[in-house]
């Protein structure tokens, strides 16, 4: 097993995702426009609609003295503190109730910033900033602080049908319910032929389609009842695997359910199915953290090195997402060495699952999982490390044993005696 040193270690606070709102920025510079058009590319402004004009405060003041003002106006400024009161007094006179207004400048002045602040702004930018400060300040506005909980999101999925990328999902999801004792979810969004029901030996009267097909009726309670519980700390919110009806879906079908999800657990572990849709895709574009899992072939290697590409595109202010190279040498199979395909993705394996039809079958017989089946053996540990990844939380591993290993704990027991 290895893992890429290159991404970051300790665990980043999230940043919940911003609200449906229309946002209008009035810049001086091209450079605090480039930033603002960089931030409307992120994920977490994807359901904010933003517009980018340039004349600083006095667009603004000359724009609303016809029109209604948005939900949230971003003013760009770089005169003195003078000239910038007068301009928000006289932005003040056409302001609807509600409007939130946040100033970016280039004075680091707390006098100034308690005055902004007095008057109704809302948030007080100096520059120079990165993109996701101004993500992060935006999205303050609408979060309330610490006092929403923010659960983090993990998309699970496969490069290629068949290849365990669901087995990946539940078993790291068990592992992260287990290793940090938190309360996890995993979302089986493969509705006709979902597993997460059988790999946990569960037979849910309800699951997500319920959710989804009833959004009227959506709500945390309603979310609550419908979540299965495996263990004291994981639950699953199981696929109908019927195929009584079809499960075509808008792209934002799944949004309601993320949300509330978001908001009540701490862990979310999306089991997304093989496919490209419009709510698989944005499903995968709005996780905090997206595993692929892939075989090592060569039409596996295809469609990893497209998704991973497209992720990377959409995903600019994220990690790359993390690839597991899933049942590694298979008997008689011809197979991509691993030093290859990662040489062939520019990315290094997060972990490399082997190959084990004994230990895979048994615990999908049983609907156990594999740390059930082998506690404290070797895939249970790859498991286990993939969760503390995905949390942002490693830890150092242990150093590999040697011949002379028992006679050291041998001489040490006989010293304590």
């Amino acid at each position: 097993m290895t893992f890429d040193p290159s991404r970051p270690g300790p665990e980043a606070p999230a940043i919940p995702p911003v609200p449906r709102i229309t946002v209008q920025a009035f810049c001086e510079t091209p450079e605090i426009a480039g930033l603002m058009n960089e931030a409307m590319a992120d994920r977490r402004m994807s359901r904010a609609h933003v517009k980018v004009h340039m004349g600083g405060a006095p667009a603004a003041v000359e724009a609303y003295r016809t029109a209604p003002t948005p939900n949230l106006i971003v003013i760009e400024t770089s005169g003195d503190r003078d000239t910038l009161v007068a301009h928000l007094d006289r932005l003040a006179e056409y302001c609807d109730s509600g409007t939130k207004v946040v100033v970016i400048g280039r004075l680091n002045d707390i006098v100034l910033y308690r005055e902004l602040i007095g008057r109704g702004v809302s948030d007080y930018i100096v520059a120079p900033f990165a993109v996701l400060d101004l993500v992060r300040a935006l999205s303050h506005l609408y979060s309330h602080g610490a006092a929403t909980p923010v659960g983090r999101v993990i998309a699970v999925a496969g490069a290629k049908g068949g290849i365990g990328a669901s087995t990946l999902a539940h078993n790291v999801a068990w592992s992260i319910s287990r290793s940090f004792d938190i309360a996890t979810a995993i979302v089986d969004l493969d509705l006709p032929y979902g597993t997460a029901g059988l790999d946990f030996n569960q037979d849910p009267p309800q699951g997500i389609a319920e959710a989804v097909f009833a959004p009227d009726r959506l709500d945390a309670n309603l979310v609550d009842r419908l979540l299965s519980k495996c263990t004291d700390k994981l639950s699953i919110l199981a696929a109908p695997a019927l195929l009584e009806r079809a499960y075509d879906f808008g792209e934002t079908a799944f949004d309601g359910l993320f949300d509330i999800l978001r908001a009540t657990v701490p862990v979310v572990v999306l089991d997304v199915p093989h496919g490209w849709t419009a709510w698989s895709r944005r499903a995968l574009i709005g996780a905090d953290e997206v595993v692929v899992a892939a075989a090592p072939d060569l039409a596996n290697l295809r469609n990893a090195k497209n998704l991973i590409d497209v992720l990377r595109t959409a995903r600019p202010n994220d990690a790359a997402p993390r690839l597991v190279l899933n049942g590694v040498g298979l008997p008689k199979r011809p197979e991509i060495a691993v030093t290859d395909f990662a040489k062939s993705l520019e990315m290094q394996p997060s972990a490399v699952v082997p190959f084990d039809a004994k230990l895979f079958g048994t615990a999908s017989n049983n609907g156990q999982m594999i740390g059930e089946v082998e506690a404290g053996g070797r895939t249970a540990e790859i498991f286990a490390e993939i969760g503390r990844g995905v949390m942002g939380r490693t830890e150092p591993r242990r150093g590999r044993k040697t011949l002379f290993d028992p006679l050291v704990a041998r001489f040490a027991r006989k010293k304590a005696s």
